[in-house]
């Protein structure tokens, strides 16, 4: 569910409106699993250890089969946003009358504009398998962690709804103005990208020149993989690494003015320099706002019975920082009744 909003909040910006729905509106849930199923396994794909990569003259064969996979992901998502391309020159956006949404307006780059520049179909496609791909799972995947974190810490959940109920109250939901109010919120927010970045190792660079760092020769063309989780979890730079206390970036705490935009290297979910996540502020707001919203609007009740202290905090493997075991959890409203009436 996670998932699927955070498809439609980046697809609302690109297209201006929603590509995937829920069960209730006619089986817009195995689209929208299809779409994640396919994000996923890009990510999987993209991080996995290939032979080809460390032994050159074996790229060719394709031993494990990596680039056949490639190919035919390749295909079902070119088959995806062609559909969506084709659909959007004929109809346009249905859900934002009056504004100018990013796939209009790069569909209007096709024939020129007054600085020269020309975009093809094949160039737009790519670039909104980029903000998909970057944007959506990336999303839901920490807002996730968020919340099994805070449901493994009820003292820490309690505070944070103790915080939202008295700036937002009860009868109202909460707003992106009210985000700068919620101080203790952002902690949480932030130690959950230290405990859980997105992206672990962030994504590959290759050297352009030889250099030197920290003794160690790194000669050109080297792949080089920055370790953001472990960074983070390092223990001469954070005190109780391992625990998740978002009390150390609030005020009196060992970080409260230690960022997650890239100025300090302690803790840096989007990179940092030059090459740092486009839509980091984008990122950064939808995942404060969705964890706001789900912690204000509702109490959790794990599946099954189970405690929370026994809840599986194991991490999948790729590219993207995914739960072993999907959290699956019984929400109980919290707020004034209307509010929960769709819209």
């Amino acid at each position: 569910m996670v998932n699927v909003c955070a498809t439609n909040a980046i697809s609302r910006v690109m297209f201006g409106r929603r590509v995937v729905g829920h069960g209730s509106n006619g089986g817009g849930d195995e689209k929208a699993e299809e779409f994640k199923g396919m994000v996923v396994e890009l990510m999987v794909l993209a991080g996995v250890f290939n032979l080809g990569d460390f032994i050159p003259p074996l790229e060719g064969l394709d031993l494990q089969g990596v680039a056949s996979k490639m190919k035919k992901l390749h295909k079902r998502f070119d088959a995806f946003l062609s559909a969506i391309l084709d659909e959007h020159k004929i109809n346009g956006s249905s859900e934002m009358q009056g504004n100018v949404d990013l796939l209009s307006t790069l569909i209007s780059f096709k024939d020129g504009n007054d600085s020269g520049g020309k975009l093809t179909d094949t160039e737009i496609k790519a670039l909104l398998l980029n903000l998909f791909a970057a944007g959506t799972d990336t999303t839901s995947s920490t807002v996730e962690w968020a919340i099994a974190e805070l449901i493994r810490h009820p003292k820490i959940l309690a505070q944070a709804q103790k915080e939202l109920d008295s700036v937002v109250g009860k009868d109202r939901l909460v707003t992106e103005s009210d985000l700068t109010q919620l101080s203790f919120l952002q902690a949480v927010i932030k130690e959950t990208f230290r405990l859980h970045p997105s992206t672990p190792l962030s994504l590959p660079r290759i050297s352009d020149k030889s250099c030197e760092v920290n003794g160690y020769f790194i000669p050109k063309g080297s792949t080089l993989l920055v370790n953001v989780w472990a960074i983070a979890r390092d223990p001469d730079a954070w005190s109780d690494p391992l625990e998740f206390k978002p009390e150390r970036f609030l005020m009196g705490g060992e970080k409260p003015n230690v960022d997650v935009r890239g100025n300090d290297f302690e803790v840096i979910p989007f990179g940092a320099g030059r090459r740092i996540c486009a839509g980091m502020s984008l990122g950064l707001r939808m995942v404060q706002l969705l964890t706001a919203t789900l912690i204000h609007a509702f109490d959790f009740e794990l599946a099954n019975g189970q405690l929370p202290e026994t809840l599986n905090m194991e991490e999948a493997y790729g590219l993207t920082l995914q739960r072993d075991e999907p959290l699956s959890v019984h929400p109980k409203p919290r707020l004034a009744p209307h509010l929960y009436n769709e819209a």
